[in-house]
């Protein structure tokens, strides 16, 4: 399996997955670039989401496909904004207003807990057969106001455990190495090296 279509139109998480797969020599295409159709995002939980775009564009495509369902949950919040997590910038994918909404929805909460993690879920779909998923999480707190721009979407209002900067202020490179999205890549490439 070379040949491999990353069922995403974001194109942060486009560029964060080519960059985590560059080393594996795989020939990437994105559902972008084929014309597929975004599919509704029905499910109800990250697996439920990254197996419905993974097999959509692996069906579609005739190419086996990697999706990412990944998104922000806060305890204090039940676990919002949790697969709603773009949902909450609606359809402009304006985070900034996203994360405006979380410390909103916080003050409103009347807490002091910031914790939240960062959840990543891959589903790699093969063309109407089987669906594998890899599941990485990375704990951290909130912060507000955002700070930082070098990350995308919620990144510049959490830090991870032991860290003091938000993932919009680390380099990109130190991210990838211990993100949620890294996580479920490690878990994935292990068990690309497991297969005969």
């Amino acid at each position: 399996m070379k040949d491999l279509v990353v069922a995403s139109h974001n194109t942060g998480k486009l560029r964060e997955i080519e960059e985590l797969l560059a080393p594996l020599g795989f020939a990437l295409k994105s559902a972008a670039e084929l014309g597929l159709p975004e599919p509704e995002e029905t499910g109800l939980t990250f697996e439920d989401n990254a197996i419905l775009k993974a097999r959509a564009a692996a069906d579609a495509s005739g190419i086996a496909a990697l999706a990412d369902d990944s998104g922000l949950s806060v305890d204090a919040l039940g676990g919002a904004p949790g697969i709603y997590s773009a949902r909450w910038a609606g359809e402009t994918k304006d985070f900034n207003a996203a994360m405006v909404r979380v410390g909103r929805e916080l003050t409103a909460a009347n807490t002091a807990d910031t914790s939240a993690k960062f959840v990543c879920v891959l589903a790699l779909a093969e063309p109407h057969g089987k669906v594998e998923t890899f599941r990485g999480e990375v704990h951290g707190r909130l912060v507000f106001p955002p700070r930082g721009t070098k990350g995308f979407g919620y990144d510049p209002i959490f830090v991870a455990d032991g860290m003091d900067e938000t993932f919009g202020e680390i380099d990109p490179a130190r991210k990838h190495s211990i993100s949620h999205r890294a996580k479920a890549f490690e878990k994935f490439v292990a068990a690309l090296g497991s297969k005969p």
